[in-house]
């Protein structure tokens, strides 16, 4: 399914939050096209894990190899510039700027110069959005919200988009659109990291699981034999 070169590779990945040691030696590989679930309770350091990958902790250690380029060390704005997407949990989008600012902002060619997703593609994967362009972000409902997010996400024509929290407090319609969306990034060969507090979503959407625990890996592999292992759910606490 996928090429030998995996489009994210960490290991041994160690972060802290001032003297707090957050995560304890975790190894994580994305392959091109691959969807990832990263699962855990609350507190267990999937968040922690997704801000060490993208630069954002500075108190990190381990191995960071993406597209293959040694990362370990990088800046968020050179892990961004090499085709990693991020749509944070709090959906991070301007509030002072229109649908249309917002999105036409972020546009940029991907790493091969790939335009695939362009205004009006978005446009179609969101048509709540395409009413609402003039609109300011602020002016957005939640679920509008994170559309616009993601939606300027898809723009810069990532090779990884990393979804913190995906579905976080949005009314159950805007919930099972988000999924659509989720499955159409999937199917056009984005590589997809997911974190979601509904595992099951997670894992029917995905290739591979990781679980997190106390920020070690605890379980991880094929998201089926995840889904199906008698430990899964004392480490969710479901």
């Amino acid at each position: 399914m996928h090429s030998s070169e995996p489009i994210l590779r960490a290991q041994g990945i160690h972060a802290w939050y001032g003297s707090s040691h957050v995560l304890h030696g975790v190894d994580i590989t994305i392959h091109r096209g691959e969807t990832m679930g990263l699962l855990g309770r609350n507190g267990m350091g999937k968040s922690t894990l997704i801000r060490t990958l993208l630069g954002h902790v500075p108190q990190r250690d381990g191995h960071i190899n993406l597209f293959g380029q040694d990362m370990s060390h990088a800046k968020p704005y050179e892990v961004a510039r090499l085709g990693v997407a991020y749509v944070p949990e709090g959906r991070g989008i301007f509030p002072n700027l229109s649908v249309r600012e917002n999105l036409v902002m972020a546009a940029r060619p991907g790493r091969d110069g790939r335009r695939d997703w362009s205004f009006e593609r978005v446009m179609e994967t969101f048509p709540r959005l395409s009413e609402r362009l003039t609109n300011l972000g602020a002016q957005l409902s939640g679920g509008e919200q994170q559309m616009l997010s993601i939606g300027r996400a898809l723009m810069t024509h990532p090779d990884l988009i990393i979804l913190d929290e995906a579905t976080e407090g949005l009314a159950p319609l805007i919930v099972l659109e988000i999924w659509r969306v989720i499955g159409e990034i999937r199917k056009s060969g984005i590589a997809t990291l997911i974190v979601d507090r509904d595992y099951r979503k997670v894992l029917a959407h995905a290739d591979q699981a990781l679980v997190l625990q106390k920020g070690q890996v605890v379980l991880g592999g094929d998201a089926d034999a995840v889904a199906g292992s008698a430990e899964l759910a004392s480490y969710l606490g479901v």
